[in-house]
C-alpha cells in the first residue's frame, strides 16, 4: 500500500532511499539543508520539495529522517520550523539516523506528547545498500507502530528486524559499527601480512572469504583496499561520529572495548591528515605507515 512520505536527509545514504521509496510506488516530499540537492533529486525522480522540516510534515503519514548526527536530529524535528510544529497526530517519524539511544528515547517521549509515534531505526549496508535497497534495518520502538511502518522500511531494505522498545534499535546498531571497524581492523591486518609476504592478495582472498574467515567487509571493503580505492560508502568522520556514540554508551555500561578504541585513535590520526572524507576502510592507510608496507605494489 503506498504511502504519504516525508524525507528529511539527502546524503550519502538518503537519495538511495528516497529513489527506492518512489520506485515502490509511495508519494515522497523531501527536504534537505542544501536546497539545491533537493532540487537536483526533484528533477530526477520527480518528488515535491518542501521549504523546511515543519512543510514536509504536513499532511505525511510518515516522516523520515537521515542526517548525520543527535544534534542535526533534534534540530529538524524540534527546532524552528521543525517537523513537531507540522506533523499531526498520528503520524509516525522514522529516524534512520545513527543517534545517541539515550537521545532516541527522549525524541520519542517529546512526539508522544502531540501524539506521534517513533521508530529509532538506523541502517546499514552503505550507499550501495541503499542504492540497491538492501539495507539491514535495525527498529526499535512499539510493536504496533513497527507494524504499520514495515512496508515502508521494505522498500528500502531486505532485513528488517524489530528489537524492542526505542533505543533498542541505536543500541544495536553501535552493536554493528564495533564490528563493521574492529572486522575493518583485522582486515588489513591479514592483508598488510599477506603483502609482506608476497602473496597474490586477491587470490588469498578469494581462498579464505567462503570460510570461516569470511566477512562483507573483506570481501567488499578488502578487495576496494587492495585497488586503492578509498571512495567512500561511508565516511571515515560518519564513522568516528558513531564510534564516539559506541565509547560512551560503552562507558554508561561500564563495558570494555580495547579494540574499538585502537580503532578510534587509528581514525583520529587520518582525520588529522584531512583524510575523514574517504571511506572507513582507509583505515588500512594509518596501518600501512606503522608497517612500512603499501598494499598496492609499485608500479
Amino acid at each position: 500500500m503506498a504511502s504519504q512520505i516525508g524525507f528529511i536527509g539527502l546524503g550519502i545514504m538518503g537519495r538511495g532511499m528516497v529513489k527506492n521509496l518512489v520506485e515502490k510506488g509511495h508519494s515522497v516530499a523531501v527536504w534537505n539543508r542544501t536546497h539545491e540537492r533537493a532540487e537536483a533529486l526533484s528533477k530526477e525522480l520527480k518528488v515535491a520539495v518542501a521549504k523546511s522540516p515543519r512543510a514536509v510534515a504536513e499532511g505525511r503519514e510518515f516522516v523520515l529522517v537521515c542526517v548525520s548526527d543527535t544534534p542535526d536530529v533534534e534540530q529538524v524535528l524540534f527546532g524552528p520550523d521543525g517537523v513537531v510544529e507540522g506533523v499531526s497526530k498520528g503520524t509516525t517519524v522514522i529516524d534512520l539516523s545513527t543517534i545517541s539511544p539515550s537521545a532516541a528515547r527522549r525524541f520519542a517521549a517529546r512526539l508522544a506528547e502531540k501524539g506521534v509515534g517513533f521508530l529509532d531505526a538506523p541502517v546499514s549496508g552503505g550507499s550501495e545498500g541503499a542504492a540497491k535497497g538492501t539495507l539491514s534495518i535495525m527498529a526499535g520502538g512499539p510493536e504496533d507502530e513497527f507494524n504499520r511502518a514495515k512496508p515502508v522500511l521494505e522498500a528500502m531494505g531486505t532485513r528488517i528486524t524489530h528489537l524492542g522498545p526505542v533505543g533498542s534499535g541505536q543500541m544495536t546498531k553501535l552493536m554493528n559499527q564495533v564490528l563493521v571497524v574492529v572486522n575493518m581492523l583485522a582486515v588489513g591486518e591479514a592483508l598488510l601480512l599477506g603483502r609482506a609476504a608476497n602473496l597474490d592478495l586477491r587470490k588469498a582472498v578469494a581462498a579464505v572469504e567462503a570460510g570461516a574467515a569470511g566477512s562483507w567487509m573483506l570481501s567488499q571493503r578488502g578487495t576496494q583496499a587492495i585497488d586503492g580505492y578509498w571512495k567512500p560508502g561511508f565516511t571515515i568522520d560518519l564513522q568516528q561520529k558513531d564510534l564516539r556514540l559506541v565509547l560512551e554508551s560503552a562507558e554508561e555500561l561500564g563495558v570494555p572495548m580495547m579494540a574499538t578504541s585502537i580503532v578510534h585513535q587509528l581514525y583520529n590520526k587520518l582525520q588529522r591528515e584531512g583524510k575523514g572524507g574517504l571511506g572507513n576502510h582507509a583505515l588500512v592507510q594509518a596501518m600501512e605507515e606503522m608497517a612500512g608496507i603499501r598494499l598496492q605494489k609499485e608500479a
